[in-house]
């Protein structure tokens, strides 16, 4: 054999391996961040959160304070076609759901028939042990806080929705 032939052979030999392992660094590095990118999407869509929205309804969660030594986990859900907000909690030892509570938003917050209502809400933690759920109605400008506790002197189990406040954040609308 020539030495040119070898030398070229060599040369083209590494040429190859160099491209080649170019190229398949490139499809792990490439594969790498769409894996990443998979990831930190599914990360997004699996996290929870206390509150949540799907067409005319709102949930959220908060501490009802039932007995101190136990936390108990309350759920509210807003139902803008019955124009209610309900409230329940979860009895620990059995796994349930005990009865649920209801307030009439549409009374509460005064608002004339047939006229659009636009409702957020979120709760927060006012003591140990204990929510309270802060609901906004935007067209009328109304804020209220309620609680949720034990039905005083009822049935066992049975829940009750306490308003502790209502005020308006600004004027309602004026008619033309």
């Amino acid at each position: 054999m020539k030495p040119t032939s070898v030398a070229v052979g060599l040369i083209v030999g590494v040429t190859l391996g160099v491209l080649c392992t170019t190229y398949c660094i490139g499809q792990t590095v490439k594969q790498a961040t769409y894996q990443e990118l998979r990831n930190e999407r599914r990360k997004g869509m699996l996290e929870a959160g206390t509150s949540d929205r799907y067409e005319d309804y709102i949930m959220c969660t908060g501490a009802v304070g039932i007995n101190q030594r136990v936390p108990t986990d309350g759920v509210w859900l807003l139902d803008y076609r019955a124009g209610k907000l309900l409230g329940t909690v979860i009895d620990r030892s059995q796994g349930k759901i005990v009865g649920w509570a209801e307030l009439n938003l549409v009374q509460e917050f005064n608002i004339p028939p047939k006229q659009a209502c636009h409702f957020m809400m979120t709760t927060g933690q006012i003591s140990q042990g204990q929510s309270a759920l802060y609901v906004a109605e935007t067209t009328t400008g109304k804020f209220g806080v309620y609680t949720m506790g034990p039905t005083t002197g009822g049935q066992a189990g049975a829940m009750t929705i306490f308003k502790h406040d209502m005020s308006s954040f600004r004027a309602p609308p004026t008619a033309h």
